[in-house]
């Protein structure tokens, strides 16, 4: 992954106890939270962080771009070149590229900002690809449609709940995986690997439940600060990026209470 590490969380306290919990055979809720708790500092500061917020900068303007007079055109101002009528995979590719070329001249990319990206461009395959019905026989056209129904409230809150549900499972994959490894075979937390793969599905559920919080109120931000301030800027995704990341780490936490509350 990226230059700029997210920390080495074995080395404090709270991660011990994140290994306690899978040691002791904790539920997934209870893991969530407590890795929450440790890889916190990481979440309060991800409105910083330049690849996170460039990519969800670019996810607001691809409904944008598809509703403009000049769909390709609108792509290309927003730094994702594409020709005039892109394919999803083109779509998606150009979608890297442009995150790729923004870090480039800004410091470089983070593990977070690495996450993001790829929970974009796998966001946008899953969603485009199944409304399109096939990820290779879809036109050009059926792209920008689809993309222009992301404009609307309701559809922009699904597609930002999905975004946002693959990069906290990834996030916090990212700390776990390093101590679940360690916790495989006869006698340990997981006795195959099988129970570690039911141990990672649950936690995805877990994410995708927390991320509804999300979904609440990112199509009302999305068409609010689009019509008051007649487009959406860096500065303001980087805005939505710091309330959302934290509303997703208080549901988290909330969700793992051991009282279910």
């Amino acid at each position: 992954m990226g230059h700029l590490r997210l920390g080495e969380l074995p080395r404090t306290r709270r991660w011990q106890q994140v290994v306690g919990l899978i040691e002791g055979g904790a539920g997934t809720a209870q893991v969530a939270n407590a890795t929450i708790s440790a890889a916190e500092r990481g979440l309060k500061l991800a409105s910083d962080d330049k690849g996170l917020v460039e990519t969800i900068w670019l996810l607001t303007q691809l409904p944008l771009a598809a509703r403009s007079d000049d769909y390709a055109g609108s792509l290309r101002a927003a730094g994702i070149d594409v020709r005039d009528a892109p394919t999803l995979m083109e779509l998606v590719g150009a979608f890297a590229d442009a995150v790729d070329r923004r870090l480039s001249k800004n410091g470089g990319r983070t593990d977070l900002g690495e996450m993001a990206e790829m929970s974009a461009t796998e966001t946008l395959t899953r969603v485009l690809g199944e409304r399109t019905q096939s990820l290779f026989g879809t036109t050009a056209a059926d792209v920008q449609r689809e993309l222009r129904q992301l404009g609307t409230n309701r559809q922009f809150s699904v597609f930002a709940r999905q975004f946002f549900a693959r990069l906290t499972e990834r996030y916090l994959d990212y700390f776990l995986s390093r101590a679940m490894t360690l916790h495989v075979g006869e006698d340990r937390r997981f006795a195959t690997l099988a129970q570690q793969a039911g141990f990672s599905k649950a936690l995805g559920r877990h994410c995708q439940e927390a991320s509804k919080i999300v979904e609440d109120f990112s199509g009302g931000w999305f068409s609010k600060t689009n019509w008051e301030k007649k487009g959406i800027s860096r500065k303001d995704a980087s805005g939505f990026a710091h309330v959302a990341m934290k509303k997703l780490s208080d549901e988290l936490k909330e969700g793992a209470r051991p009282d279910g509350k």
